[in-house]
């Protein structure tokens, strides 16, 4: 797909989402001088935050589907990895805030409500900011979003409580969210990671680097797709549980629900999941760097790959030890990554394997839901009126 010209990619209907998932090693540096040009907003808001109450500020990522599972990505890693003396981060769904805040929020934890968006115009996420703001007694408000004249950032403008950070060049035009998931995921990692700048940027470029591999290796992926299957999971631990199930929408939403899809945790498969499993399942893991949990990982690369029930079972992974020694995508020869930024080159390896796939089974990647009963921007949204 990345070698075909405009016109064979149009025919497909596939040259937006192709373009949007080649471009994104170059967008991760676009976003870490994003970062960097506002570090001082960034680090004015957190002061504020935290000078609202003594303890830990509870920072909340939110979002709907596939914006909340960056919260899911990000929170895991900055649970050791970020300053958590200072902060507790919480993913939790916009869906949930909004339909049940008693059950999510705590009125009295002064709370900094970081909201995911591409488009900022999804009814829920600008009716959970406004559902937190009644209900929380001390809140403020970050806003990571894609699209400058999206109402999330609009509304926000001139709000003394919320700063709103732009990553303009990542609002995907076609259906399916890539780089904005992989550049909002990467933000609020480089704000809230206690590593300093230097060592963030050299992560970052080589996540970069990794993302342009995926991209040179995209005839490998392909060949994973070779075989006749009908559905796909995808495992992980950690931070990569979030990946895996983003990276399973991104089959089920470019397919069209044409090929059936699960996620689960590493450890958590085995508890009934696994049933999903058989002879026309190709299963992938997503290998955390982490010494001990990625012994958890290659367990259930093991056990899978010798029941013999999957037709394929795949691990994406560094050359580190333990190392999957079955069928691999693996990127050799660098230093590990922590999975806060390995999770880059993760999901463009997963988008790819759903680019590819929505192209098989004779799906138009960029416009999958030819009905039009699931939208780029959700519709028939009702919000009902909310007093705390």
């Amino acid at each position: 797909m990345f070698e075909k010209d405009i016109e064979s990619l149009k025919a497909l209907g596939a040259d937006i989402t192709t373009g949007e998932i080649k471009q994104q090693p170059e967008l991760w540096l676009d976003t870490l001088n994003i970062y960097k040009d506002n570090k001082d907003a960034i680090d004015a808001l957190l002061a504020d935050a935290r000078a609202m109450g003594e303890g830990r500020l509870s920072v909340i990522f939110t979002g709907a589907g596939t914006s909340d599972y960056v919260g899911d990505t990000c929170a895991p890693y900055l649970r050791h990895a970020g300053d958590t003396n200072l902060y507790d981060f919480k993913p939790i769904a916009t869906t949930d805030i909004v339909s049940a805040p008693r059950d999510f929020l705590r009125a009295e934890d002064p709370t900094l409500l970081v909201s995911f968006a591409r488009s900022g115009n999804s009814p829920e996420s600008l009716a959970a900011v406004e559902v937190a703001r009644k209900f929380v007694k001390n809140i403020k408000f970050l806003n990571i979003t894609c699209a400058p004249e999206g109402k999330l950032a609009v509304q926000s403008a001139d709000d003394p409580d919320a700063l709103t950070l732009l990553i303009p060049r990542a609002n995907d035009k076609g259906f399916a969210m890539t780089g904005s998931y992989s550049c909002m995921t990467l933000l609020s990692t480089l704000i809230f990671d206690s590593a300093d700048l230097a060592t963030k940027e050299a992560w970052v470029k080589q996540a970069a680097e990794m993302g342009e591999e995926v991209v040179a290796r995209e005839e490998e992926i392909a060949s994973m797709l070779a075989g006749d299957f009908n559905r796909v999971t995808y495992l992980g631990s950690g931070s990569f549980v979030g990946l895996a199930q983003e990276s399973q929408l991104k089959i089920l939403e470019l397919a069209h629900g044409l090929v059936a899809t699960s996620w689960d945790s590493c450890m958590g498969y085995r508890h009934g999941p696994k049933s999903f499993v058989d002879d026309k399942t190709l299963v992938f893991v997503f290998m955390n760097n982490d010494e001990y949990t990625r012994q958890y990982d290659l367990d259930i690369l093991n056990e899978i790959n010798g029941d013999e029930i999957a037709q394929k079972t795949v691990a994406i992974q560094q050359d580190l030890t333990p190392a999957f020694e079955g069928e691999s995508f693996t990127f050799a020869g660098r230093e590990a990554l922590p999975e806060g930024y390995l999770a880059l080159p993760f999901v463009m390896f997963a988008q790819v394997i759903s680019l590819l796939n929505s192209v098989r089974v004779g799906n138009t990647p960029d416009t999958p839901s030819p009905t039009g009963t699931v939208n780029r921007v959700v519709k028939g949204v009702t919000i009902h009126p909310f007093e705390a």
